[in-house]
C-alpha cells in the first residue's frame, strides 16, 4: 500500500490507521500454544534508563475464562493474576527484568506459579533511527499445573514509532518451548499490536491486540489460535509513572473470553 506523500498530514495518519487496522483483521482471519495471561503487554521501544530500576505489578482477573481442567492445566475462570516486574538499566542499550508470576482462585489460595529474566537490547536514541527498534529474550520456568510447557524461550523483536499524537508497536513475538509437551513443535508466532492515539497530554487511548496462530512455518487451525482485542487506557501522570488498564474479549474458543488487565509502575533512582 502505498500512501501519497503530497496529501495533508491528517489525511496520511488516518490512511495509516486504516492500513494498520487493515493488517489486524488479516490476521484475525488467518489461520497455539495457550497465551499466558501473566503479563499483557505489546512492548515498546523505551528502556529503564541506566542506574534506574522500575517496580511494575500487572494485576489481571479472567472474567470469562476455563471452567474445567485441560491438559492437567487450572482453570481460568475467575482466576486473579498478580504478576510483580523488576526491571534495571545497565545502559543506553541494555536492561534486564525479572518477573514473579503469581495465581490466586477459589479453592486453590494463592499459589507460586514461576519466574523469567528478560535482557532486552535496543538501537540508542542517540542514532537518530527513524524508528525504534529493539530486541527481548525472556526465559524461565512455570509449574506444570499452569503451562504445558515449564521451560520456556520467547524471542520479541520491537518495532515502534511516534507520529504527532498517534502511537504505533508491533512485537513479532516467536516463542519456543524448551522443555514440555510443545518442545518438538518449533516456533510459535505470537503477534502482538497496539495503536494509540493522545487524547490530552496526560490521557491515550488505544487498541491492543495479542494473538497466538501456531508454528510459524504451519499455522494452527483457526479453533487452536488465540487472538484477544484489547481497548486500553493508558495515563501518563509523571515521566516515573506507568499506569495502563483495558478489557480484553477473546475472538476464538481457545481463547479465554473476557479478560480485565491493569500495569501500574514505577521508576526509581537506583
Amino acid at each position: 500500500m502505498t500512501i501519497a506523500k503530497d496529501l495533508p498530514v491528517t489525511i496520511r495518519l488516518h490512511a495509516w490507521g486504516f492500513a494498520l487496522l487493515s493488517c489486524v483483521l488479516l490476521l484475525l482471519s488467518a489461520p497455539a500454544r495457550a497465551q499466558d495471561n501473566y503479563e499483557i503487554q505489546v512492548y515498546g521501544y523505551d528502556q529503564v534508563e541506566p542506574h534506574h530500576t522500575m517496580v511494575e505489578l500487572h494485576s489481571n482477573f479472567t472474567i470469562d475464562g476455563t471452567k474445567t481442567m485441560i491438559d492437567g492445566l487450572y482453570p481460568t475462570n475467575h482466576a486473579q493474576h498478580e504478576t510483580i516486574e523488576i526491571t534495571h538499566g545497565f545502559t543506553d542499550w541494555f536492561e534486564t527484568g525479572f518477573y514473579i508470576f503469581t495465581s490466586a482462585r477459589s479453592g486453590q489460595g494463592i499459589q507460586w506459579v514461576g519466574d523469567h529474566i528478560r535482557p532486552r537490547f535496543r538501537i540508542p536514541k542517540k542514532w537518530n533511527w527513524p524508528v525504534g527498534l529493539s530486541l527481548s529474550n525472556e526465559i524461565g520456568y512455570q509449574r506444570r499445573q499452569f503451562s504445558t510447557d515449564t521451560w520456556t524461550w520467547e524471542m520479541r523483536p520491537i518495532i515502534d514509532k511516534q507520529i504527532g499524537r498517534w502511537y504505533l508497536s508491533f512485537n513479532p513475538t516467536f516463542d519456543k518451548s524448551l522443555h514440555g509437551e510443545s518442545v518438538n513443535q518449533g516456533f510459535v508466532f505470537s503477534p502482538n499490536v497496539k495503536f494509540s492515539y493522545d487524547f490530552t497530554k496526560k490521557i491515550t487511548g488505544g487498541i491492543e491486540y495479542y494473538g497466538s496462530v501456531g508454528p510459524a512455518t504451519d499455522f494452527s487451525p483457526i479453533s487452536q489460535q488465540q487472538h484477544q482485542i484489547f481497548p486500553a487506557i493508558d495515563l501518563n501522570l509523571s515521566p516515573n509513572w506507568e499506569v495502563n488498564f483495558g478489557l480484553g474479549v477473546g475472538l476464538t474458543g481457545s481463547t479465554d473470553h473476557l479478560i480485565a488487565k491493569m500495569i501500574l509502575g514505577y521508576r526509581f533512582d537506583f
